[in-house]
Protein backbone atom coordinates (compact mmCIF):
# COMPACT_ATOMS: atom_id res chain seq x y z
CA UNK A 1 0.00 0.00 0.00
CA UNK A 2 1.23 3.48 -0.73
CA UNK A 3 1.02 6.84 1.52
CA UNK A 4 -2.16 7.95 0.11
CA UNK A 5 -3.57 3.82 0.15
CA UNK A 6 -3.10 4.35 3.80
CA UNK A 7 -4.44 7.45 4.39
CA UNK A 8 -7.99 6.81 2.81
CA UNK A 9 -8.34 3.14 4.50
CA UNK A 10 -7.63 4.74 7.84
CA UNK A 11 -10.36 7.89 6.84
CA UNK A 12 -13.16 5.09 5.88
CA UNK A 13 -12.30 3.72 9.71
CA UNK A 14 -12.04 7.10 10.66
CA UNK A 15 -9.06 6.05 12.76
CA UNK A 16 -5.48 8.08 13.35
CA UNK A 17 -2.54 6.30 11.85
CA UNK A 18 -1.12 4.36 14.99
CA UNK A 19 2.67 5.54 15.92
CA UNK A 20 3.51 2.29 16.78
CA UNK A 21 1.69 -1.33 16.16
CA UNK A 22 0.77 -2.15 19.53
CA UNK A 23 -2.12 -4.14 20.96
CA UNK A 24 -4.57 -0.69 21.83
CA UNK A 25 -3.80 0.20 18.50
CA UNK A 26 -4.90 -3.57 16.67
CA UNK A 27 -7.84 -3.30 19.40
CA UNK A 28 -9.27 -0.08 17.77
CA UNK A 29 -8.55 -0.75 14.21
CA UNK A 30 -10.34 -4.01 14.64
CA UNK A 31 -13.61 -2.20 16.25
CA UNK A 32 -13.48 -0.10 13.88
CA UNK A 33 -13.09 -2.18 10.97
CA UNK A 34 -16.31 -4.06 12.14
CA UNK A 35 -18.28 -0.72 12.59
CA UNK A 36 -17.60 0.62 9.17
CA UNK A 37 -16.91 -1.84 6.96
CA UNK A 38 -19.88 -4.28 6.26
CA UNK A 39 -19.55 -8.10 6.16
CA UNK A 40 -21.63 -8.53 2.98
CA UNK A 41 -21.88 -11.10 0.11
CA UNK A 42 -23.48 -8.65 -2.42
CA UNK A 43 -20.73 -9.43 -5.16
CA UNK A 44 -22.22 -12.72 -5.56
CA UNK A 45 -25.40 -11.83 -6.49
CA UNK A 46 -24.64 -8.48 -8.62
CA UNK A 47 -22.49 -10.46 -10.57
CA UNK A 48 -19.37 -9.28 -10.00
CA UNK A 49 -15.81 -11.32 -9.52
CA UNK A 50 -14.10 -11.92 -6.46
CA UNK A 51 -10.61 -11.88 -6.67
CA UNK A 52 -8.27 -12.66 -3.79
CA UNK A 53 -5.56 -10.33 -4.85
CA UNK A 54 -4.39 -7.16 -2.37
CA UNK A 55 -4.96 -4.43 -4.71
CA UNK A 56 -8.48 -5.98 -5.89
CA UNK A 57 -9.80 -6.42 -2.16
CA UNK A 58 -8.01 -2.35 -1.15
CA UNK A 59 -10.41 -1.07 -4.57
CA UNK A 60 -12.97 -2.80 -3.44
CA UNK A 61 -12.71 -1.61 0.76
CA UNK A 62 -11.38 1.68 0.22
CA UNK A 63 -11.60 3.16 -2.89
CA UNK A 64 -15.30 1.90 -4.19
CA UNK A 65 -16.40 1.58 -0.81
CA UNK A 66 -18.01 -2.09 -0.10
CA UNK A 67 -17.59 -4.66 2.08
CA UNK A 68 -17.00 -8.10 1.66
CA UNK A 69 -17.10 -11.84 3.12
CA UNK A 70 -14.21 -13.52 5.26
CA UNK A 71 -11.42 -13.58 2.15
CA UNK A 72 -12.18 -9.95 1.31
CA UNK A 73 -12.18 -8.02 4.63
CA UNK A 74 -9.60 -10.07 6.69
CA UNK A 75 -7.72 -10.12 3.35
CA UNK A 76 -7.76 -6.33 3.23
CA UNK A 77 -7.10 -5.63 6.80
CA UNK A 78 -4.51 -8.25 6.82
CA UNK A 79 -2.77 -5.61 3.88
CA UNK A 80 -3.36 -2.81 6.75
CA UNK A 81 -2.05 -4.32 9.49
CA UNK A 82 0.89 -5.28 7.50
CA UNK A 83 1.78 -2.10 6.11
CA UNK A 84 1.33 -0.50 9.79
CA UNK A 85 3.78 -2.64 10.94
CA UNK A 86 1.76 -5.78 12.66
CA UNK A 87 3.09 -9.59 11.77
CA UNK A 88 0.33 -11.11 10.37
CA UNK A 89 0.11 -14.60 9.47
CA UNK A 90 -3.38 -15.46 7.57
CA UNK A 91 -5.10 -18.72 9.13
CA UNK A 92 -7.78 -21.68 7.64
CA UNK A 93 -10.70 -22.29 9.23
CA UNK A 94 -13.42 -24.67 8.87
CA UNK A 95 -16.75 -23.64 10.06
CA UNK A 96 -19.27 -25.72 12.38
CA UNK A 97 -22.71 -25.53 10.52
CA UNK A 98 -25.62 -27.99 11.50
CA UNK A 99 -25.39 -30.44 14.25
CA UNK A 100 -21.80 -28.93 14.04
CA UNK A 101 -20.36 -30.21 11.40
CA UNK A 102 -17.55 -28.87 9.69
CA UNK A 103 -17.37 -27.06 6.32
CA UNK A 104 -15.11 -27.59 3.59
CA UNK A 105 -10.89 -26.76 3.49
CA UNK A 106 -10.48 -22.84 3.46
CA UNK A 107 -13.70 -22.42 4.91
CA UNK A 108 -12.55 -19.22 6.18
CA UNK A 109 -10.08 -16.94 6.59
CA UNK A 110 -8.99 -15.22 9.96
CA UNK A 111 -5.71 -13.42 11.46
CA UNK A 112 -2.85 -14.27 13.67
CA UNK A 113 -1.34 -10.75 14.50
CA UNK A 114 1.45 -10.24 16.63
CA UNK A 115 2.50 -6.82 17.76
CA UNK A 116 5.07 -5.23 19.26
CA UNK A 117 4.24 -5.05 23.02
CA UNK A 118 4.72 -8.76 22.49
CA UNK A 119 1.17 -10.22 22.17
CA UNK A 120 -0.41 -11.90 19.63
CA UNK A 121 -4.10 -12.36 18.68
CA UNK A 122 -6.63 -14.06 17.00
CA UNK A 123 -8.22 -10.83 14.51
CA UNK A 124 -10.97 -11.61 12.52
CA UNK A 125 -13.00 -8.75 11.40
CA UNK A 126 -14.76 -11.19 8.74
CA UNK A 127 -17.02 -13.79 10.61
CA UNK A 128 -20.63 -11.78 10.79
CA UNK A 129 -21.39 -12.22 14.52
CA UNK A 130 -18.33 -12.89 16.33
CA UNK A 131 -15.52 -10.79 18.55
CA UNK A 132 -16.02 -6.93 18.84
CA UNK A 133 -11.96 -7.04 19.87
CA UNK A 134 -9.18 -9.21 19.16
CA UNK A 135 -8.66 -12.50 21.25
CA UNK A 136 -5.06 -13.65 23.13
CA UNK A 137 -4.33 -16.64 21.14
CA UNK A 138 -2.65 -18.30 23.74
CA UNK A 139 -5.37 -18.08 26.61
CA UNK A 140 -7.32 -21.24 27.04
CA UNK A 141 -9.87 -19.48 29.41
CA UNK A 142 -12.71 -17.72 28.81
CA UNK A 143 -12.60 -14.37 26.98
CA UNK A 144 -14.96 -11.45 27.75
CA UNK A 145 -16.30 -9.35 25.11
CA UNK A 146 -19.09 -7.37 24.24
CA UNK A 147 -19.62 -9.70 21.37
CA UNK A 148 -20.36 -12.77 23.97
CA UNK A 149 -17.76 -14.74 25.96
CA UNK A 150 -14.57 -16.36 23.86
CA UNK A 151 -12.71 -18.99 24.03
CA UNK A 152 -10.00 -20.49 22.59
CA UNK A 153 -10.05 -24.65 22.79
CA UNK A 154 -7.82 -27.39 21.63
CA UNK A 155 -9.68 -29.24 19.20
CA UNK A 156 -10.54 -32.48 19.74
CA UNK A 157 -10.21 -35.21 16.87
CA UNK A 158 -11.59 -34.96 13.61
CA UNK A 159 -13.04 -37.12 11.22
CA UNK A 160 -9.58 -37.24 9.68
CA UNK A 161 -8.30 -38.09 13.21
CA UNK A 162 -6.59 -34.69 13.62
CA UNK A 163 -6.11 -33.21 17.25
CA UNK A 164 -5.81 -30.45 18.92
CA UNK A 165 -3.05 -28.98 20.71
CA UNK A 166 -0.48 -32.13 22.10
CA UNK A 167 2.43 -31.40 24.22
CA UNK A 168 4.65 -29.60 21.86
CA UNK A 169 2.80 -30.16 19.11
CA UNK A 170 0.88 -27.59 17.69
CA UNK A 171 -2.99 -28.91 16.40
CA UNK A 172 -6.14 -27.58 15.37
CA UNK A 173 -7.96 -24.90 17.56
CA UNK A 174 -11.43 -24.23 18.66
CA UNK A 175 -13.03 -21.04 18.55
CA UNK A 176 -16.49 -20.86 20.65
CA UNK A 177 -18.74 -18.29 21.50
CA UNK A 178 -21.01 -18.49 24.78
CA UNK A 179 -20.13 -22.90 24.24
CA UNK A 180 -20.77 -23.03 20.97
CA UNK A 181 -18.16 -23.97 18.61
CA UNK A 182 -18.07 -21.26 15.42
CA UNK A 183 -15.21 -22.43 14.02
CA UNK A 184 -12.27 -24.65 13.95
CA UNK A 185 -8.56 -23.18 13.27
CA UNK A 186 -5.71 -24.60 11.90
CA UNK A 187 -2.55 -23.24 12.80
CA UNK A 188 0.05 -23.77 9.99
CA UNK A 189 0.50 -20.24 8.07
CA UNK A 190 -1.03 -19.71 5.37
CA UNK A 191 -1.11 -16.74 2.11
CA UNK A 192 -4.13 -15.14 0.41
CA UNK A 193 -3.94 -16.98 -2.63
CA UNK A 194 -4.47 -20.49 -0.55
CA UNK A 195 -8.24 -19.60 -0.33
CA UNK A 196 -9.36 -19.23 -3.88
CA UNK A 197 -10.79 -22.52 -3.67
CA UNK A 198 -13.19 -21.94 -1.15
CA UNK A 199 -13.69 -18.28 -1.82
CA UNK A 200 -15.15 -19.89 -5.44
CA UNK A 201 -16.79 -22.56 -3.79
CA UNK A 202 -19.03 -20.08 -1.54
CA UNK A 203 -19.62 -18.08 -4.40
CA UNK A 204 -21.09 -20.90 -7.13
CA UNK A 205 -21.67 -23.80 -5.19
CA UNK A 206 -25.78 -24.13 -4.72
CA UNK A 207 -24.88 -25.55 -1.13
CA UNK A 208 -23.13 -22.45 0.00
CA UNK A 209 -25.66 -20.36 2.19
CA UNK A 210 -23.71 -17.48 0.48
CA UNK A 211 -25.51 -18.17 -2.76
CA UNK A 212 -28.91 -18.82 -0.96
CA UNK A 213 -29.36 -15.45 0.37
CA UNK A 214 -28.39 -11.78 0.38
CA UNK A 215 -26.49 -10.33 3.98
CA UNK A 216 -25.14 -6.59 4.67
CA UNK A 217 -24.18 -6.11 8.51
CA UNK A 218 -21.83 -4.42 10.39
CA UNK A 219 -21.63 -3.67 14.13
CA UNK A 220 -23.23 -0.38 15.78
CA UNK A 221 -21.87 2.22 17.38
CA UNK A 222 -23.42 1.54 20.43
CA UNK A 223 -22.23 -2.23 20.69
CA UNK A 224 -25.36 -4.15 19.02
CA UNK A 225 -25.93 -5.00 15.09
CA UNK A 226 -27.45 -3.96 11.95
CA UNK A 227 -28.73 -6.73 9.12
CA UNK A 228 -30.25 -6.20 6.29
CA UNK A 229 -31.15 -9.19 4.58
CA UNK A 230 -32.39 -9.17 1.16
CA UNK A 231 -35.57 -6.38 2.30
CA UNK A 232 -35.69 -7.77 5.84
CA UNK A 233 -34.05 -4.94 8.01
CA UNK A 234 -33.27 -5.92 11.76
CA UNK A 235 -31.66 -3.51 13.91
CA UNK A 236 -30.54 -5.87 17.35
CA UNK A 237 -29.41 -3.40 20.75
CA UNK A 238 -26.35 -3.83 22.86
CA UNK A 239 -28.80 -5.44 25.39
CA UNK A 240 -30.50 -8.33 22.74
CA UNK A 241 -33.05 -6.18 21.89
CA UNK A 242 -34.25 -6.94 18.54
CA UNK A 243 -36.44 -4.54 15.91
CA UNK A 244 -37.12 -5.82 12.58
CA UNK A 245 -39.42 -4.79 10.08
CA UNK A 246 -39.78 -5.48 5.81
CA UNK A 247 -38.96 -2.48 3.08
CA UNK A 248 -41.27 -2.65 0.80
CA UNK A 249 -40.07 -0.12 -1.42
CA UNK A 250 -36.80 0.03 -3.87
CA UNK A 251 -36.19 3.61 -2.17
CA UNK A 252 -35.90 2.48 1.25
CA UNK A 253 -34.11 -0.75 0.31
CA UNK A 254 -31.17 1.80 -1.24
CA UNK A 255 -31.78 4.12 0.84
CA UNK A 256 -30.58 1.60 4.22
CA UNK A 257 -28.09 0.41 1.60
CA UNK A 258 -26.80 4.52 1.29
CA UNK A 259 -27.00 5.93 4.80
CA UNK A 260 -26.90 2.87 6.88
CA UNK A 261 -23.68 0.44 4.91
CA UNK A 262 -22.23 3.66 2.85
CA UNK A 263 -22.63 1.73 0.28
CA UNK A 264 -24.42 2.94 -3.31
CA UNK A 265 -26.17 0.59 -5.63
CA UNK A 266 -27.86 1.51 -8.75
CA UNK A 267 -30.66 -1.26 -8.21
CA UNK A 268 -31.50 -3.57 -5.60
CA UNK A 269 -29.76 -6.80 -5.24
CA UNK A 270 -31.99 -9.94 -5.18
CA UNK A 271 -30.54 -13.63 -4.81
CA UNK A 272 -29.26 -15.22 -8.33
CA UNK A 273 -29.36 -18.38 -7.85
CA UNK A 274 -28.49 -20.07 -11.36
CA UNK A 275 -29.38 -23.52 -10.24
CA UNK A 276 -33.01 -23.51 -9.63
CA UNK A 277 -35.23 -25.72 -11.98
CA UNK A 278 -38.02 -24.30 -13.80
CA UNK A 279 -40.61 -26.80 -13.36
CA UNK A 280 -43.01 -25.43 -15.75
CA UNK A 281 -40.35 -26.15 -18.49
Amino acid sequence: MNPAQIDAYLRRLGAARPARPTAEALRELHLRHLRTVPFENLSIHLGEEIVLDGKRLLDKVVSAGRGGFCYELNGAFSVLLTTLGFEVTPLAGRVYGAEERLGIPYDHLALRVRTVDRGEWLADVGFGAHSHYPLAFAERAEQADPGGTFRIAAAGPDAAGVRGEDGAVAGDLDVLRDGRPQYRLEVRPRVLGDFTAGAWWHSTSPSSHFTQSLVCSRVTEDGGRITLSGRTLTETAAGGAREVRELERDEEVLGVYRERFGIELDCVPTVRNPWKVNRNG
